[in-house]
């Protein structure tokens, strides 16, 4: 048998020696386009490859053993961008392990720091992690100004690092708070940088399935926290165990980013054209070195440097328009009631007889994992904007379902099998779309003059929507009820994909550059 793979730009082909000539199915050609492989031994131009996918078969090189045989084609063009990019999503693994590492442990370290009883200190102590991400997302454009991306989210594991630490070893209110809040502001700076440097890095044919990782990542992240924190309900000091632990992918963090690309466009912003080229020809293929780099060139040639942009900037158009459906998918995304939803999903569990809270968010997180899967699979296919249209719809439809299901007269056992699918649903809805495609698709319509700041912009408002949710989750349900409550989230889901048929264009398969002298002539990009 043999074996001979291309570059990204072209094909991977795997000879197998049959003597009679075999024919694609339409399921095999399409799994065989997915994959490519980075290394190379047969160039094949694009133009050649196109009349291969249409035909589906290739003349085999002659052998002296097999002198006709059918070649088959799997792409792997994502794979030399796949190390960087994972290492960089480490940092969305450690947001989930921090969203979940207070869920169970709270109530022992209150007992412990001497707090036990004040819901205001409680809260207090997890909320002040979103104080600390709000400044981080404000501050971050100025770190990647002067570092670039790579060192930059390598500096900013610092108070990740520092702030697990302390936290592990609080013995005040105060301690605990200062560790949280250094937490929060490593991560609110990293969960900007990281989708800018994804969507920079990616091949445009794979930069959809390679964004998707931040939301697996996410998810990872709080499957690991509540799988580590089982312990914590028979050990009441437990929880430093899992902040000592929170600080160890903060050191695999900044040791992998010192192996990992920097981003080719941020290298041309400073005149490292070099390096710039040899970054592209690594992760997309020489075959793209030119016409990347005339293309960056033409882009800041028009619009000018991000090095030298101003938060004012954002009032002009273009810019006003990224800004605004940024900063608008993000409140309806925290507004739809992900947080409220994931917050009181325990105790529509405990409802059905699973009193583990540990159990019940482990299914939650499950759950959230297999969506975000799906959509690492849809979205470079299926596309941005379907995924975000469906998926709100989803939410709409399992928040009326469980309102439903609260709200009418139904058996018992019929309404705590409805209660628990809507949430279900409702989950898995939310990570096939507005979850992964919310973080990617806004730094994808930013121009790269004004994209460190649109995304900045946009997660602010995310973490203050995050913060108000919290706060006022509980109280809205205990002085309207569950319905009523729902039915809003329901009522925002719709609004939410209204908005996003109106507001947002499809960017799938074009690169940055495409999409940003697109948006500048005004072009219909939908």
């Amino acid at each position: 048998m043999w074996l001979t793979t291309t570059r990204p730009d072209t094909l991977t082909r795997f000879t197998f020696p049959y003597p009679t000539r075999l024919t694609h199915s339409r399921n095999a050609s399409r799994f065989s386009r997915f994959f490519q492989s980075p290394a190379r031994k047969i160039r094949v131009t694009p133009l050649q490859t196109k009349k291969l996918d249409e035909d589906h078969e290739v003349s085999s090189p002659v052998s002296p053993e097999y002198p006709s045989d059918e070649k088959f084609s799997v792409d792997l063009g994502w794979l030399s961008a796949f190390p960087h990019v994972s290492v960089a999503s480490m940092v969305n693994f450690l947001f989930g392990y921090h969203i979940g590492v207070m869920n169970g442990p709270i109530v022992s370290i209150a007992r412990e720091l001497g707090f036990e009883g004040n819901s205001i200190l409680e809260g207090l102590v997890v909320s002040i992690f979103i104080a600390g991400a709000f400044l981080g997302s404000i501050s971050s454009g100025l770190l990647v100004d002067k570092f670039g991306y790579r060192r930059a989210i390598q500096i900013v594991t610092i108070p990740l690092i520092l702030g697990a630490l302390v936290s592990a070893q609080a013995y005040s209110l105060d301690e605990i708070l200062c560790g949280r809040f250094l937490v929060g502001l490593g991560i609110g700076v990293n969960t900007v940088l990281v989708p800018i440097y994804i969507s920079e890095v990616a091949p445009t044919k794979y930069r959809g399935f390679l964004g998707t990782l931040c939301q697996i990542g996410t998810c990872l992240g709080i499957i690991f926290s509540l799988l580590l924190g089982i312990p914590a309900e028979h050990d009441p000091h437990w929880w430093r165990t899992m902040f000592y632990a929170a600080s160890m992918p903060g050191f695999l963090l900044a040791l992998g980013m010192q192996f990992a690309v920097e981003s080719p466009r941020w290298l041309c912003k400073v005149g490292r054209l070099d390096d710039a080229k040899i970054v592209i020809k690594n992760i997309w293929g020489e075959s793209e070195v030119g016409k990347a780099i005339e293309d960056f060139q033409l882009v800041m040639k028009n619009n000018g440097s991000d090095l030298d942009s101003r938060w004012l900037e954002l009032l002009d158009k273009p810019h006003s328009r990224v800004a605004f459906i940024g900063g608008t998918l993000f409140l309806l995304q925290q507004f739809a009631g992900i947080n409220g939803v994931l917050y009181f999903s325990s105790l529509t569990f405990q409802n059905v007889g699973i009193t583990s809270g540990a159990q019940a968010s482990l299914y939650v997180g499950v759950t959230n994992f297999a969506g975000a899967l799906c959509a690492s699979y849809l979205i470079d296919k299926q596309g941005r904007k379907k995924l975000l249209i469906g998926s709100y719809l989803g939410m709409a439809v399992s928040m009326f379902l469980t309102v439903y299901s609260v709200g009418f007269p139904l058996d018992q056992d019929l309404s705590q099998s409805l209660s628990i699918l809507g949430t279900l649903v409702y989950i898995f809805s939310f990570a096939i779309g507005a979850g992964p495609v919310t973080g990617l698709i806004i730094p994808e319509l930013s121009s790269s003059r004004t994209r460190g700041k649109i995304m900045g912009f946009s997660f602010s408002v995310h973490w203050v929507c995050n913060f108000l949710v919290g706060l006022f989750f509980l109280d809205l349900v205990e002085k309207f009820g569950v319905g009523p409550v729902y039915a809003s989230f329901g009522s925002v889901s719709l609004l939410a994909a209204a908005f996003s048929h109106r507001f947002t264009v499809e960017t799938k398969g074009r690169s940055l550059e495409e999409i940003e002298l697109s948006l500048n002539s005004r072009d219909d990009l939908s």
